[in-house]
């Protein structure tokens, strides 16, 4: 297993980390644009990137679910692809969120296996995160002329503290104005597996969710979980609103012109 790099600037940021980028199923399946705005992202902050091809879903879930053993078969094989790296990023707070809090939970009757779990955790970040809190990254070069409003998804907020970092790093984007959003915190009613139980629950939360976006006066909603854009992106489409959802990644890898979430390409 690497140790994280001992080569570091004056300011104690690291040199050139070796950086294992997960990508997460979503991101893979509906909008790889994420995960090549991810790559762009971390590259231009100075890390070497691989993205593991033995990379699998990190088993959220299937521990959400309550089906810890499958989820412990998974978060094995998770920690033997990306122990050897310096640090673990995701475009995602959730899968990260599963990854640093919950697996040592799910491995709890293998003290071995936790303790590995620990370890990697504390190597893991959101990419928001990690460009910020430990790459102290600063977009260049990137304009896009229009308002956003940002919503905070439940696990990178509550679980990893995400907040202040997209935002710092948002107000970098020449010509993009912030507009606040009423409850930016509260949850969308996405929530992984919570969506298929409960879905009107999820829908009438979702609802309010786009009702608050859409008084916002924002034109693009942005966040740092395509789970929850895509939610809160179907139900403006079907409410008929002109909002467009992107990744914050998308908008900080220049990407914000193309086609929004649920627009064809």
């Amino acid at each position: 297993m690497n140790a994280p790099p001992s080569v570091s600037r004056s300011d104690s940021r690291p040199v050139s980390p070796r950086v294992a980028l997960f990508a997460t199923c979503l991101v893979d399946a509906m909008r790889p644009s994420v995960g090549f705005a991810a790559l762009k992202l971390l590259r231009d902050a100075g890390c070497r990137v691989e993205v593991p091809q033995a990379q699998t879903c990190c088993g959220q879930p299937a521990f959400n679910s309550g089906d810890t053993a499958h989820a412990a078969t998974l978060a094995r094989h998770f920690i033997e692809t990306f122990e050897g790296y310096d640090y673990v990023v995701a475009p995602s707070g959730s899968c990260i969120g599963m990854t640093k809090v919950h697996y040592a939970e799910a491995l709890a009757d293998d003290p071995a296996w936790a303790e590995r779990a620990r370890r990697l955790g504390e190597r893991s970040f959101e990419l928001m995160s990690f460009l910020v809190d430990v790459m102290g990254y600063a977009p260049a070069d990137v304009k896009l002329d229009t308002s956003f409003t940002y919503h905070d998804s439940c696990s990178g907020l509550r679980e990893l503290g995400v907040h202040d970092q997209p935002r710092a790093l948002l107000g970098q984007v020449a010509g993009l104005t912030l507009k606040p959003l009423e409850g930016n915190d509260v949850c969308c009613g996405f929530g992984g597996t919570f969506c298929v139980k409960y879905a009107a629950i999820s829908n009438a939360v979702v609802g309010e969710k786009a009702e608050a976006i859409e008084r916002s006066g924002a034109q693009l909603l942005l966040g740092g979980d395509l789970g929850c854009l895509m939610n809160m992106a179907g139900k403006l489409k079907r409410k008929g609103s002109n909002v467009r959802a992107f990744h914050a990644a998308e908008v900080l890898a220049g990407m914000g012109g193309g086609p929004a979430i649920g627009e064809e390409g």
